[in-house]
């Protein structure tokens, strides 16, 4: 009796869930609404090293294919910055904060509207180092994995607002 009783709970359970109204956002994998709604989407360009590797991450992530008609656009504005703000004793920077935000807009194509306002960021802290070279190293790493950590909550967000005005 005791090993019924300790099925019992974890069945009870997963009958609740059954009840629930969460639903994956991929249901149908690639060939879902989701998948294709984030394959419709056109990234506009965005200026400097950093808004071409925010770009491309982007449309990585949505598996843009080819120059068929988009129906969604997606403009992203950046705003990069480094602040130092550790010191040695000989008043020389050690440490610096590296800042990457963006505020993007999902835009529909067809009506030009405005579907979704929304920022990102992400941020990274840098050694200072003696060489000039290994921290200019930290600084191009720190910034490529920030671009890739914004395309990820940007598609993320983006495929949510898709998934629920689906479901609608």
């Amino acid at each position: 009796m005791r090993p019924l009783a300790r099925l019992a709970l974890p069945l009870a359970l997963v009958a609740g869930l059954s009840a629930c109204s969460l639903r994956p956002l991929y249901v149908d994998g690639g060939a879902g609404s989701v998948a294709s709604a984030l394959s419709s989407v056109e990234v506009s360009a965005i200026g400097g090293q950093s808004g071409w590797l925010v770009r491309n991450a982007l449309n990585d992530r949505m598996h843009r294919q080819g120059e068929s008609a988009a129906r969604y656009k997606l403009e992203v504005e950046l705003d990069d910055d480094i602040t130092g703000f550790g010191t040695r004793l000989d008043n020389t920077i050690s440490r610096e904060r590296r800042t990457l935000r963006a505020r993007y807009r999902l835009i529909d194509a067809a009506t030009g509207s405005v579907l979704l306002d929304q920022t990102a960021a992400a941020d990274a802290g840098i050694d200072v180092t003696q060489s000039d070279y290994a921290t200019l190293a930290a600084e191009q790493t720190a910034l490529e994995r920030m671009a890739d950590r914004l395309a990820d909550q940007i598609v993320a967000r983006v495929a949510t607002y898709a998934g629920r005005s689906t479901n609608r």
